[in-house]
């Protein structure tokens, strides 16, 4: 199949879907390559990385469209743009249809077959076609970046000659892909960080990239997660928890990053206007959900405002277009990923098998119809997080009939060992010779006095009881030699085969001693 990539038109949009590294992929798989001219230009690819690639460049969109059988780009595509598909061509671009449903209507009625990467389900087969994630990673790490360009302070704290700075405390509302984009570069960064999510299941990953999950103190314990991956809708009543733990943090906090969205509805209010007016001058707010109204209450779409108080909030919507490059590479492996999944005998020749949850869950439009909502996936994203037992407090009554009950079978349990215990020596005595008993007596009290003083410790404690085990060690000596003048050659073997292994464990237990002594001496 012959695949283009078409030259971004939206104002400001730097990336590209193709470049010259995934075009050389896309030929392995048997596909010709063509690119409109100057589309990778702003991504830092020119058109002479392209041919070399292999790719052919096309003066202009119009004569792309007519060459080519898979068109590919970034933005949703214009009403000219999906104007010139025509039947059985298909279009790879990120589409957002639960926003754009007149572009659909006009897809379906050219009778081309759109597949929207923003619609990729989240599992875990399909990680390396979800273009979402990609940007929003690119979007997290540049969040914390223009929070640090914008913040007066170090994010580290330091002690210096002129005086003690203190390290920033950050907080990162929404534990997303960006979320964890940010909490790594800002924890990297040294900033002390605190983040949040209504999900509880991602407590563990927070807590394992260094920051600090801010729980509610919220009686009914709710599942956040909702199908796909993604947060699901508060209830009021932990809505209002919600705000009045952020209320109870902004006085504290000097950068605060949202990146609470859910597809397909408006951006939550999660950070009112009273909560800006009580953080400190010089506080930042990046809000990575402006594109969608903001997370925040005075959010500006892709404008930097300051308020009366020195709070900045940072409105920027095309973060990962400032990192170009990268992204671009990122995006256009995502799509060279889900055209290894249309071509799977790597000949060249598409095929769309609807039954795969991939290619179903991310096609809009095919064969004339839209097919947009597609069916929840068959596999969730996230397990569902099990709600957790409380374990209710015992009363001091309950609490002492528990420890009677356990004493009591305690005690019943080593009577019990006592008295067969007795009994297997009474007929072990009824039967054996009188100096067998003698011995045998002797060592059923050295068992019990050797499990008593080492099997009882605890292992942490095994080596400051060296001395002891020296000690004993001594007594097994001692026993030995008294037993070496037997005139059985098997007591003598075997005295003699005790002192051996007690005088190495004497010697030992002196070197290790000594060894651990000296850790303790100035050398």
């Amino acid at each position: 199949m012959r695949i283009g990539t078409l030259r971004e038109v939206f104002p400001g949009e730097a990336r590209v879907a193709m470049t010259p590294e995934s075009a050389l992929q896309l030929q392995k798989l048997g596909h010709a390559c063509f690119v409109e001219a100057g589309a990778g230009e702003k991504a830092g690819f020119a058109d002479a990385a392209y041919t070399a690639a292999g790719v052919s460049v096309v003066p202009d969109a119009a004569a792309l469209s007519a060459a080519t059988d898979v068109i590919t780009k970034v933005r949703p595509p214009t009403e000219a743009e999906v104007g010139r598909l025509r039947q059985g061509q298909t279009l790879i671009a990120f589409v957002w249809p639960a926003q754009n449903a007149s572009l659909l209507e006009q897809a379906r009625a050219q009778g081309a077959t759109v597949i929207a990467m923003d619609m990729v389900p989240r599992i875990s087969r399909a990680q390396k076609m979800d273009a979402l994630s990609s940007m929003a990673n690119i979007a997290g790490y540049r969040a914390v970046i223009a929070a640090g360009n914008a913040f007066g302070r170090f994010f580290t704290g330091q002690v210096t000659a002129a005086g003690k700075v203190p390290p920033a405390k950050v907080l990162v509302v929404g534990a997303g892909v960006a979320g964890l984009a940010a909490i790594g570069t800002a924890t990297a960064l040294g900033a002390v960080t605190y983040a949040f999510d209504v999900r509880p299941e991602v407590a563990e990953q927070i807590e394992s990239m260094g920051a600090e999950f801010v729980f509610l103190d919220f009686e009914q314990t709710q599942d956040g997660a909702a199908t796909g991956g993604y947060a699901a809708p508060s209830s009021p009543e932990f809505r209002d928890k919600q705000l009045e733990k952020f209320r109870a943090l902004a006085p504290e906090i000097d950068i605060v990053i949202t990146t609470a969205l859910i597809p397909g509805r408006p951006a939550p209010k999660l950070w009112t206007a009273d909560m800006v007016a009580v953080m400190k001058p010089g506080s930042v707010i990046v809000d990575l959900a402006a594109e969608r109204g903001g997370n925040c209450d005075l959010t500006v779409p892709d404008e930097t405002i300051v308020t009366e108080n020195g709070v900045t909030i940072i409105g920027t919507t095309d973060f990962p277009s400032r990192m170009a490059a990268q992204a671009s590479t990122l995006y256009a492996n995502n799509i060279r990923h889900f055209l290894t999944d249309l071509t799977p005998n790597k000949d060249g020749v598409i095929v769309h098998n609807m039954d795969d949850d991939v290619i179903r869950g991310a096609t809009v439009t095919h064969q004339g119809a839209i097919t947009y909502p597609p069916p929840p996936p068959k596999v969730p994203a996230i397990a569902a997080a099990k709600l957790s037992e409380k374990v209710r407090e015992l009363t001091p009554e309950e609490k002492r009939a528990k420890e009677a009950a356990a004493f009591r079978s305690q005690t019943k349990n080593q009577v019990g060992l006592l008295i067969l215990g007795g009994l297997l020596i009474a007929l072990v005595g009824a039967y054996a010779p009188a100096s067998f008993m003698a011995h045998f007596i002797v060592f059923a009290l050295a068992c019990f006095v050797g499990f008593q003083v080492i099997w009882s410790v605890s292992h942490a404690l095994h080596t400051p009881l060296m001395a002891v085990t020296n000690a004993i060690s001594g007594i097994v000596v001692l026993g030995a030699l008294l037993q070496v003048g037997s005139s059985h050659w098997l007591v003598v073997a075997l005295a003699a085969l005790s002192f051996l292994i007690a005088t190495i464990n004497i010697v030992g237990g002196f070197l290790v001693t000594r060894r651990m002594l000296a850790m303790f001496q100035k050398s």
